[in-house]
């Protein structure tokens, strides 16, 4: 465990804003990260849990409290043919090379997720998903430390509370810190089905089809360059916390904007594009304010220039959001997590 004081928390995440924390504690074990929380909530320290920061905005104030970094590490691995892979995963795992090793060990369905910055942990929390698949579909159960019960709990999938960009760990963010996420995943060297028409076309097959997992990855890996979503320190439609809004789910389709993209859901709602609506209420890509801009290759992304504050970031958003809803009547979600801060 390493403690350092007064870090500044922009440098530790993918937007490079906000201000200092009080404590930075770095925690490497799994025991060390129980240990952290449990000391911090005993002196009733403020407890900031960051992940790769690749879903936070962090206001120019920064963090008066204790920020602990999530660096803890492992993998344990139990397969057979009949039952496919059961995988265990420290939560510090870095996500996007773990979907790497899934690909070579021909562990299936996480694929279509190649690319997605931050840490394995995060996953269950969000519900990380893109292009037709989402973390559940995989996700076992999650090993958390409960806060309130002071005790380490484990949750089957099933009552994760699972939801489009939710869980019951994003529900309750003050009370679980996960631990380790345990994925059961079929074996092959095929893809899960592709279930979105983008990818379908970029790999040049119909809906449903299966292909090699690599394929699947590259193919991802292009479409996310090109809207800027792949980290490059040299690119600054990098410099951002990925789709700043979730795509609103409205009603009934009738209150789906005409011309709209739209997907039905399971409960008879419907979902529809942020992107779409940001481009329809005339707010363009690159659009600035002060050194922060709607990324010039996607416009669900809000980046930094290069040095942009939190106060100019979330007046971007907030001018994207406010055009959206004066053009549609919809009310833009942010996505990332706001810490000391508001939109």
């Amino acid at each position: 465990m390493q403690t350092t004081n007064d870090v500044r928390l922009a440098e530790l995440t993918t937007l490079r804003v906000g201000g200092p924390a009080d404590r930075l504690v770095t925690v490497e074990t799994e025991a060390d990260l129980i240990e952290a929380v449990r000391t911090a909530d005993a002196a009733k320290e403020p407890v900031l849990l960051l992940s790769g920061g690749s879903n936070v905005v962090v206001g120019d104030e920064g963090f008066r409290g204790t920020v602990i970094r999530i660096a803890t590490r492992g993998v344990r691995e139990d397969a057979d043919a009949c039952s496919g892979a059961t995988v265990a995963v420290a939560a510090g795992e870095d996500w996007d090379a773990f979907v790497q090793r899934a690909i070579a060990e021909g562990w299936v369905g996480l694929e279509s997720m190649s690319g997605i910055p931050g840490l394995v942990g995060s996953t269950p929390i969000q519900n990380v998903g893109a292009y037709g698949h989402e973390v559940e579909k995989s996700i076992a159960r999650v090993r958390v430390w409960d806060r309130v019960d002071n005790a380490v709990r484990t949750f089957a999938a099933a009552d994760c509370g699972f939801a489009y960009r939710t869980s019951r760990f994003k529900a309750e963010p003050s009370r679980y810190v996960v631990l380790e996420v345990t994925f059961q995943l079929p074996l092959g060297d095929l893809s899960a089905p592709v279930e979105y028409a983008e990818l379908a076309r970029v790999l040049g097959v119909e809906i449903g089809a299966r292909v090699p997992l690599q394929d699947v990855r590259d193919a991802v890996l292009g479409l996310r360059r090109g809207k800027g979503m792949v980290l490059d320190k040299s690119d600054h439609d990098t410099w951002s916390a990925g789709s700043f809004f979730t795509n609103p789910i409205l009603a009934e389709p009738a209150d789906v904007p005409a011309g709209a993209p739209q997907w039905p859901m399971p409960d008879g709602r419907v979902k529809t594009s942020a992107a779409w609506l940001i481009e329809h209420a005339g707010v363009g890509k690159g659009y600035t304010v002060g050194r922060a801009a709607v990324s010039t290759k996607h416009t669900l992304a809000m980046t930094n220039r290069g040095g942009a504050t939190a106060k100019e970031l979330l007046a971007l958003a907030g001018h994207v959001r406010d055009e959206v809803h004066r053009a549609f009547g919809i009310t833009l979600i942010n996505e990332p997590v706001l810490i000391n801060c508001t939109l």
